[in-house]
C-alpha cells in the first residue's frame, strides 16, 4: 500500500493580508520569469545562431533543451517540497534559476549554452509547480478562483509576451539580455518571499521513487533526442535514432508497468481516477503546444522569409497578449454564471481555426492580417487557460495538489517541446522534398530559363543564374514547409474542443468571492 501525502499545513502563524499579497506577487513574478524563458529567446535565435556558430537545427536545442530539462525535473517537485518545505524549495529554485540565467547570457559557444539551458530548466522546474500549490493552499475555496486568475494571467501571458520583450531587448542591447533580464526580477522576488511568506510544509514526507523517476527521464530524454536528431540523421536509417527510440520505448514501458503494479510515488494513482484532471492535462498539453510552437515558428518565418526586423516581429506577436487579456477578463466576470466547459470549447475552437488561416499565409502577408490573427488567437486561448485550471483541480483531493501541479507542468512542457520538434521535423523534411521537386524543373528543356533577360539572370549554366535559381527554390520550398507545419498544428489542435466536451462541471467550484483587504 502506497502511503498518501498528508495535507499541507502551515508551520508558522499565517501572514497578514498585506504580507500575503506581497508574497503572492513575488511568487507570480518568479513563475512568470520561468514561463517567459520558454519563448523569450525565440526572436533572438537568428542572432544567437551566428554568435554561437550553429546551424538552423542546432539552434533549436536552445529551446528544446530548456523545456525538456524542466519537464524531466518536474515530477520530483512534490517529493522535494515534502522533504525540504515548499518555501525552501521555491527559494532554492528561484535563486538557482536566476544564476543560471546569467550564465546563459554569458555563454560563448553552443555546447555552453545548451548546458546552461539544461541547468536553467532543471532549477526552474519547481517554480511554477510549487508557486501554484502555495497559492492554492493559502486561500479558501471561495476565494481561490480569483487568486488563481491572477496567477494564471501572469503565467499564461509570459510565453505570449516573451517574443515581444525578446525582440526589443535584442534590438536595443543584444540577445544576451533576454537572459540577463531575469536577474533583477529573480533576486527581488526572492527577497520578497523571504520577508513576507510563511513556510508551508508537508507533515509526512514520502519516499523518493528513484526507479520511476529514472525510467520517466529516460523515456522523455530519448523521445526528445529522437525528434530533434531524426531529420538530420535520416530517421531509422541511423543507428543513433534506433538507439534513442529503443531507450524511449524501454523507459516508457518500465515506467508504466511500475506505475500499474508497484505504484509510482512520483504520480499517485489517485490522480488518474479524476476525469476532469485527466481532461485538463490533455488540454494543457495541446494548448501549450500550440502557444509555444507558434511563438517558435513565427519569428524565423517573419524574419528569414518575410524580411522583417526583430523588433517588428516582436511587435507583431504582441496583439496575441492583448486578445488573451481581454478574454481572461471576460472569464473572470462571467465564470460564476457560465459553464466553464463552454468557455473552453468556444475558445479552443477559435484559437485552432487561426492556424488554418496561417497555413495559407505567404511571407508578404500584411501587417494587419498578422495582427488580427494574433488578437483572435489570443482571445480564444484566454478562454481556455483559466477555466481549464479551475476544472482540472475542482474535484481533485487537496492531498494531490502539488502532484497535480507537477503533472500539469510536465504536460505543458512536453506539449511545447514535442510541438517545436515535430514542426521543425516537418519543416526540414518538406523543405527538402519541395526543394527537390522544384529543382527537377530546372533543365535545358525548360525554355523560359534561357530566353531574353531571364536567360541572363536564371540560366542554370551560369554561376550567377544557378545561385539565383537556388535562392528562389530554397525560399519557395521553405514557404511551403512552414504552411505544412501550420496545417499540422491545426489538425492536432482539433483535439482540444473534443476534450472540452468530455469534462464534467462540478458543483460550487466557480463561485468567486473577493479577497480580504
Amino acid at each position: 500500500m502506497i502511503p498518501e501525502r498528508a495535507p499541507l499545513t502551515a508551520s508558522t502563524a499565517p501572514e497578514s493580508p498585506f504580507q500575503l499579497r506581497i508574497a503572492v506577487m513575488c511568487i507570480m513574478a518568479g513563475a512568470f520569469t520561468q514561463a517567459l524563458d520558454q519563448t523569450i529567446a525565440n526572436v533572438a535565435l537568428p542572432h544567437m545562431q551566428g554568435s554561437l556558430q550553429a546551424d538552423r537545427a542546432e539552434i533549436n536545442w536552445v529551446l528544446t533543451s530548456y523545456i525538456v530539462a524542466a519537464a524531466i525535473m518536474t515530477p520530483p517537485t512534490s517529493w522535494l517540497a515534502a522533504r525540504f518545505g515548499e518555501k525552501n524549495v521555491l527559494l532554492f529554485s528561484l535563486i538557482g534559476f536566476t544564476l543560471t540565467s546569467a550564465l546563459c547570457g554569458a555563454a560563448q559557444t553552443l555546447p555552453q549554452m545548451v548546458l546552461f539551458r539544461i541547468l536553467q530548466g532543471c532549477l526552474g522546474a519547481p517554480l511554477v509547480v510549487v508557486s501554484q500549490s502555495i497559492v492554492i493552499a493559502k486561500y479558501p475555496a471561495e476565494q481561490r478562483a480569483t487568486v488563481m486568475s491572477w496567477w494564471g494571467t501572469a503565467f499564461v501571458l509570459a510565453p505570449i509576451v516573451g517574443p515581444t520583450l525578446g525582440g526589443w531587448l535584442t534590438d536595443s542591447y543584444s540577445w544576451r539580455w533576454v537572459f540577463y533580464v531575469n536577474v533583477p526580477i529573480g533576486f527581488l522576488s526572492a527577497l520578497g518571499i523571504i520577508v513576507c511568506l510563511k513556510d508551508v510544509q508537508i507533515s509526512t514526507p514520502k519516499r523518493f521513487d528513484a526507479f520511476g523517476f529514472s525510467m520517466l527521464g529516460l523515456a522523455l530524454g530519448g523521445f526528445q533526442l529522437m525528434l530533434d536528431r531524426g531529420a538530420d540523421q535520416d530517421w531509422f536509417q541511423s543507428s543513433e535514432i534506433v538507439l534513442e527510440a529503443a531507450i524511449c520505448g524501454v523507459g516508457l514501458y518500465l515506467f508504466i508497468v511500475h506505475l500499474a503494479t508497484v505504484g509510482s510515488m512520483l504520480f499517485p494513482r489517485g490522480l488518474f481516477r479524476d476525469r476532469n484532471f485527466i481532461s485538463g492535462i490533455t488540454l494543457t498539453f495541446v494548448t501549450s503546444g500550440l502557444v509555444i510552437t507558434s511563438t517558435a515558428l513565427l519569428p524565423p518565418y517573419l524574419q528569414t522569409l518575410g524580411g522583417r526586423s526583430v523588433v517588428d516581429v516582436g511587435l507583431l506577436l504582441a496583439p496575441r497578449g492583448i486578445g488573451t487579456l481581454v478574454s481572461i477578463q471576460i472569464v473572470q466576470w462571467t465564470v460564476k454564471n457560465v459553464d466553464p466547459r463552454i468557455f473552453i470549447f468556444v475558445g479552443s475552437s477559435i484559437a485552432v481555426s487561426t492556424f488554418w488561416l496561417m497555413a495559407h499565409w505567404t511571407p508578404d502577408v500584411s501587417t494587419f492580417t498578422i495582427g488580427a490573427t494574433a488578437i483572435i488567437q489570443g482571445f480564444g486561448l484566454g478562454f481556455v487557460f483559466i477555466p481549464t485550471g479551475i476544472l482540472s483541480f475542482a474535484t481533485l483531493n487537496a492531498e494531490y495538489r502539488t502532484d497535480g501541479s507537477a503533472i500539469q507542468m510536465l504536460a505543458r512542457s512536453m506539449g511545447g517541446a514535442i510541438g517545436v520538434s515535430l514542426t521543425s521535423m516537418v519543416i526540414s523534411t518538406y523543405n527538402a522534398v519541395v526543394h527537390a521537386n522544384i529543382v527537377e524543373k530546372v533543365s535545358p528543356f525548360n525554355r523560359p530559363l534561357f530566353l531574353n533577360a531571364t536567360g541572363m539572370m536564371w540560366n542554370p549554366q551560369l554561376p550567377m543564374g544557378a545561385r539565383a535559381l537556388e535562392a528562389i527554390a530554397s525560399h519557395n520550398a521553405a514557404v511551403v514547409a512552414y504552411s505544412d507545419a501550420f496545417l499540422l498544428m491545426f489538425f492536432l489542435g482539433l483535439l482540444a474542443p473534443v476534450v472540452a466536451l468530455m469534462m464534467q462541471k462540478p458543483t460550487g467550484i466557480v463561485k468567486i468571492e473577493p479577497l480580504p483587504e
